[in-house]
């Protein structure tokens, strides 16, 4: 199976050569979630707002293939909360839009089954650690929440096609630095990516949609460790060149090191020190309500799924509206937006990106959840952490 479609392909090389048309959009189907991860905050940032129905997502699907959308990224909140996610999956598919999920593995096999029945066979699950205990502390002291997740990723290995894609997304946060070189361990034994993203926090007094409020200080990088996240991530970088399915380019580690630090991103100079929304990608609330990304508005409101959307975008209007707020913004680690502008505006990782979606990602090992679970705790044990 091909990662993309003819269609697809054609909308992308479009979007890469021309930088004027949506390569990826971020759409939170929901802000439900049945786990309060301590590095995340969308479920408050959009607590509010109201859910599309199926109809209102059919045309924001059309509108999205009219502006030449390549990917959609379902997230949430949780979105197989919502029971109707299939159906929001074939709304995209039918579009020619290819379809990615993010979950945080607390899904059923009926559903996830529906979902791979309708167009599904790209998933990212977020998994920060190998250690039980740990996990279900960041994912909010939820019991078991870590074997659930490893669960579906079983069920994913039996549901989806053997090259289909799978990734981790991985939050880099103090509690688990010696963590990441074992969960990237672990998706090279089982046929997954890894992606990581730092944490990202704000002050109270400067909320920011998907960012912590840190009130603890437990995800807050010290200046002491910015040293050992360096490390570390000199570590990420050897195990990418020797193979392991690290999906992150040097360009990006590069600049978690210095975003950690507090020092500025580099990922946007080739583009006047500006992120690339709403050209090259954008956010989507629940409410249909497009976002210049996670973490802010757009200085005004657009329904994606409005039937005079497509127009707007097409005469500039909507770019516009977000260049204020882009041109205000310090810059973010979020791995998507980052890795597409790199992608767009820098050879190798382009190439990187075209070898990797052409057949050069893993294929997914057929195994059991028992086995993976005992391959996990082989793994934390061969990198000499307990579980």
């Amino acid at each position: 199976m091909s990662y993309f479609s003819l269609q697809q392909k054609v909308a992308l090389a479009r979007s890469i050569a021309l930088k004027k048309s949506p390569l990826y959009v971020q759409y939170y189907v929901t802000a439900r979630c049945n786990l309060a991860c301590e590095q995340c905050n969308i479920i408050y940032a959009d607590g509010a707002c109201d859910e599309l129905n199926i109809t209102q997502i059919r045309a924001m699907a059309a509108n999205m293939a009219r502006i030449g959308v390549c990917i959609v990224l379902l997230i949430g909140g949780e979105p197989f909360v919502r029971r109707d996610l299939p159906e929001i999956v074939r709304a995209f598919a039918e579009a020619g839009i290819h379809v990615r999920l993010q979950t945080n593995g607390l899904a059923r096999r009926q559903a996830i089954e529906a979902c791979v029945e309708a167009g599904a066979h790209d998933i990212s699950i977020s998994l920060d650690s190998l250690r039980p205990a740990l996990q279900d502390r960041i994912n909010g002291g939820f019991a078991r929440s870590w074997q659930r997740a490893i669960d579906t990723v079983a069920l994913v290995n039996e549901l989806f096609p053997e090259t289909g894609t799978a990734f981790f997304g991985t939050v880099l946060m103090p509690r688990n630095l010696t963590d990441i070189p074992p969960v990237i361990d672990f998706a090279s034994r089982i046929g997954w990516g890894v992606s990581l993203v730092p944490v990202h926090t704000a002050r109270p007094e400067a909320p920011r949609g998907f960012r912590t409020l840190d009130d603890d200080g437990a995800v807050t990088f010290a200046p002491e460790q910015v040293a050992a996240v360096r490390t570390l991530l000199d570590r990420v970088a050897a195990m990418k060149r020797a193979g392991y399915p690290v999906y992150d380019s040097q360009e990006y580690l590069d600049d978690i090191a210095r975003f950690v630090a507090g020092e500025p991103v580099r990922w946007r100079r080739r583009n006047g020190g500006l992120c690339d929304s709403p050209n090259l990608y954008f956010a989507v609330a629940p409410n249909g309500t497009l976002k210049t990304c996670c973490d802010f508005e757009a200085t005004r409101s657009f329904g994606v799924h409005e039937a005079d959307f497509p127009d707007l975008f097409h005469a500039g209007v909507v770019a516009e509206a977000v260049r204020p707020v882009t041109a205000a913004c310090d810059g973010c680690m979020y791995g998507s937006y980052p890795e597409i502008s790199i992608s767009a505006r820098f050879l190798r990782p382009m190439l990187a990106r075209f070898a990797y979606f052409g057949g050069g990602r893993p294929r997914l090992a057929r195994l059991s959840a028992a086995e993976m679970t005992a391959l996990a705790a082989t793994v934390l044990e061969e990198h000499g952490l307990a579980g």
